[in-house]
């Protein structure tokens, strides 16, 4: 299985940063309410990803904004996946 539609579509810089990003805003800063997490990591990826290509235009925008909302699912993953071990 080839992995380069990561590369293509999402911009692995942008979803690790703002997975950290989301992982200090859900442990650390209690007033903001979960319902607004993916809508800042959507705004934080679409600014990473402009500067991370260097230039700003409506691809970058969008697939920045793509990997900041991807980078909230795959912490949602890995929750489950740890829970579901704990669990057992």
């Amino acid at each position: 299985m080839s992995l380069e539609f990561i590369t293509e579509y999402y911009i692995p810089i942008v979803l690790v940063a703002c997975l950290i990003v989301g992982y200090v805003i859900k442990k650390s800063l209690d007033f903001i309410p979960n319902k607004y997490i993916p809508l800042i990591l959507a705004v934080l990826g679409a600014i990473l990803g402009c500067v991370a290509n260097t230039s700003i235009t409506l691809e970058t925008t969008v697939y920045g904004a793509f990997t900041g909302l991807a980078s909230t699912g795959l912490h949602q993953a890995f929750t489950r996946i740890i829970e579901g071990a704990e669990g057992e």
